[in-house]
């Protein structure tokens, strides 16, 4: 089942609406157990593993809302700018649809794992001679001229689909956490993660954009608690801690590449509601976290899902977050998404041995 079967109570579907979905959303919760920073304080530490969704990010939750809504408003096309992720799943749930998909991305900028995939699923793939950023202002200009549908975060629908994370959050742990941490880009995520929280809590949000807070779900409080919403970028595309867009931006962490925002307000309405905050980290902090997931916790994300777990370690070792606190961490995307950096930053060779049992017991007793 789909999250908009799931939750469709809760979500702006009109009945007998053909859903468009490849079985996204119910994503593991995880519970890590190895990192010492976290156990030494009695942090309860968990990870949204969002890499596991169908095209391997947090991106199907909005797009399977998005596609569902331009499929039954009658649209025949889709469009967005990407970074990666958004184009894979555009591609795919338009390929599901029944419909064309076309996506901008970076010339050069893109992760070949995040490529391919907008590639099988049929979309017209055009690079630009430009960053995100660029690309987004072209999407806007054309699609408010042309009779096809954005499928970026600006549309409100995407939004929808995303906040089901926080529900699922809730409805596994029985409560909402003390803080909740993400990584940030073109901030989308982190305010459909606020919307989540606030509707499961009864309340009203700035960070909704869809309607004017008369949702009837917002009588069906699940929740008495809402998280403090803690927003990590990476230092080379940290506009949240510059206070104004970064021209040019840059990081290993593609995913987050982005230096102007779409989702600017609804972020500070978030952080700001909550009582949260934004930080940064370095590139080398952020592949260390991402190694460390992986060696310590068996957890395989792409660069950028790993800022909101180095957020989440350096905020507990400096009692921002206190002691037997419950926080969670969204990854946003599965490390193949983006093996090349993997495969650079990885400790252990390949080691080559000739065919017999002896040769390979010399070579593991020799590691031994």
């Amino acid at each position: 089942m789909g999250l908009i079967e799931r939750y469709r109570a809760r979500l702006p579907v009109a009945d007998g609406a053909r859903i468009i979905t490849l079985g996204e959303g119910s994503t593991p919760l995880i519970q890590l157990q190895n990192l010492a920073v976290a156990n030494a304080r009695n942090v309860s530490l968990y990870v949204k593993y969002e890499g596991l969704n169908p095209t391997g990010s947090f991106k199907d939750r909005g797009m399977t809302m998005a596609i569902t809504r331009a499929v039954n408003a009658g649209s025949q096309a889709v469009l967005c700018a990407s970074t990666g992720n958004t184009s894979a799943a555009a591609a795919a749930y338009a390929a599901r649809a029944g419909i064309a998909c076309y996506v901008l991305i970076p010339d050069g900028k893109v992760a070949m794992g995040k490529l391919a995939q907008a590639m099988i699923h049929g979309a017209v793939v055009l690079q630009i001679q430009g960053n995100f950023d660029d690309g987004m202002k072209l999407v806007k200009q054309i699609a408010a001229t042309e009779p096809i549908t954005l499928v970026n975060s600006v549309n409100p629908y995407r939004l929808q689909g995303q906040k089901t994370a926080a529900f699922e959050i809730i409805d596994a742990l029985g409560a909402a956490p003390d803080f909740h941490c993400l990584p940030v880009g073109n901030a989308g995520n982190i305010s459909a993660y606020w919307i989540g929280y606030s509707e499961y809590a009864g309340q009203t949000t700035g960070a909704c954009n869809l309607c004017d807070g008369q949702c009837a779900y917002l009588r069906q409080a699940v929740t008495d608690k809402r998280p403090r919403m803690l927003g990590y970028q990476a230092a080379g595309a940290a506009p949240f801690l510059r206070g104004e867009p970064v021209a040019e931006p840059e990081t290993v962490a593609s995913a987050i590449r982005i230096g102007q925002p779409q989702s600017w307000e609804l972020a500070w309405a978030a952080s700001r509601e909550s009582g949260g905050w934004f930080d940064e980290f370095s590139d080398t902090d952020i592949l260390a976290t991402q190694a460390l997931l992986a060696n310590r916790e068996g957890i395989f994300c792409e660069p950028a899902s790993a800022v909101s777990v180095a957020g989440a370690l350096r905020d507990i070792e400096a009692g921002k977050i206190p002691a037997h606190s419950s926080v969670v961490c969204t990854l946003t995307g599965h490390g193949l998404k983006d093996p090349d950096i993997a495969m650079r930053q990885s400790a252990a060779p390949v080691t080559k041995v000739a065919a017999n049992p002896d040769e390979v017991k010399r070579v593991i007793f020799a590691e031994c």
